[in-house]
């Protein structure tokens, strides 16, 4: 039996109009230091957001999200950040901004499986 151990997660979400500050949360990012786990699950199709917001840049938001996915895996696609370390990543990505793409507070957890818990937060924040 794996034992447990703790985690830390954000919620990502588009804010089409900040200055209204809606918006709609698209995906999770989650991060284990103790099982070196970096990974994100994120909405494609971003059809909440086109009920919010229709006059949205959807494609530039879209490449947006396909950039998080890209930094979280590493290696030679996410050039410069590929190189870092997944924690220095992680806390990289979960920087506050005022930009279209944010994310929410980091939250903690405990899980046996970081997987079937990324998929468990996206479910219960995303789908």
């Amino acid at each position: 039996m794996l034992e447990s151990t703790s985690f830390d997660y954000v919620v990502i979400r588009v804010v089409p109009h900040v200055e209204r500050q809606e918006f709609v949360n698209v995906g999770v990012i989650l991060f284990c230091r103790t099982l070196n786990y970096l990974d994100t699950m994120m909405d494609s199709e971003l059809s909440r957001l086109k009920s919010l917001s229709p006059d949205s840049n959807v494609e530039m938001i879209r490449e947006q999200l396909e950039a998080i996915s890209t930094i979280c895996s590493g290696g030679a696609k996410a050039g410069y950040f590929g190189k870092m370390a997944k924690s220095e990543r992680f806390h990289w990505l979960v920087s506050p901004s005022s930009t279209v793409i944010q994310t929410s507070p980091v939250h903690t957890g405990i899980t046996k499986n970081p997987p079937d818990t990324l998929k468990e937060l996206y479910d219960l924040f995303v789908a």
